[in-house]
């Protein structure tokens, strides 16, 4: 069953909930112009500049899903492979006691990653497909290869765990079953190396056909440049908090 295409909603809105991005006790509500003007001279030239880039690449229109992973260190790599291929968020399936994902393997990554997580399995796949994305389960049986997914769609990526792959509810649901291709005796790929292969195919394809892997509009550009300057700052509810009373 295919989705219809449509347009993919952005997760932040002009102006910010600044108090909730900081987890600040009071509520504070700053449009994204203010947010920048206000934190432009305490982030260096350089990181700017390195927020500008990766904003232009940020792509919401493939999203990685973590389905039941068992291992906090696939987690992580799997995150930042998102991260650094261009993805703003990720969702996670998971009915266990939330995992505490390793900073050393993420280096960084789930600072700038924002992770939705769910305890319903169908609920996950049924609010991605709501959203306009198309639910592409990895594989073993009745699946496609990797390279025939058309990723110029809005497209929910499916890493199942290390043991059982997918759980059932999801390969239901999904809308393709995908397989990478094996070469050896092996019959599949370390989930990290899965979730690589495939995220980097997508970006792959984007950057192909539509010139591009990113894929937000100048105001979602400028929105998420505010988001990243509150994230880049040190302390940032503190000093927010500071420059405002100064009357910076």
């Amino acid at each position: 069953m295919a989705v219809a295409q449509k347009r993919v909603d952005f997760a932040y809105s002009d102006p910010l909930d600044v108090g909730r991005l900081l987890e600040m006790e009071e509520e504070l509500t700053m449009s994204s112009a203010e947010v920048v003007a206000l934190l432009k001279e305490h982030i260096s030239e350089r990181r700017r500049d390195r927020i500008d880039e990766v904003v232009a690449s940020r792509c919401k229109s493939i999203v990685p899903v973590l389905d039941g992973i068992f291992d906090t260190g696939n987690i992580a790599a799997v995150l930042r492979t998102a991260e650094g291929l261009g993805a703003m968020s990720a969702h996670m399936i998971d009915t266990q006691p939330v995992k505490k994902v390793s900073a050393r393997v993420t280096q960084g990554a789930d600072k700038w990653v924002d992770m939705t997580t769910w305890t319903d399995p169908a609920a996950c796949v049924g609010a991605l497909q709501e959203q306009g994305y198309q639910v592409v389960a990895t594989h073993l049986e009745a699946a496609v290869p990797l390279e025939t997914i058309d990723f110029t769609r809005p497209t929910a990526i499916v890493l199942g765990n290390e043991r059982d792959g997918v759980c059932e509810e999801v390969a239901r649901a999904a809308d393709y079953r995908c397989i990478i291709p094996m070469r050896g005796f092996v019959q599949s790929f370390n989930i990290s190396v899965a979730g690589a292969l495939s995220m980097y195919e997508a970006a792959r394809q984007r950057q192909e056909k539509l010139g591009k892997v990113g894929d937000l509009s100048e105001q979602e550009q400028q929105i998420l440049k505010a988001v990243y300057y509150l994230r880049a700052v040190n302390q940032g509810d503190r000093l927010v908090t500071r420059l405002l009373a100064a009357g910076a």
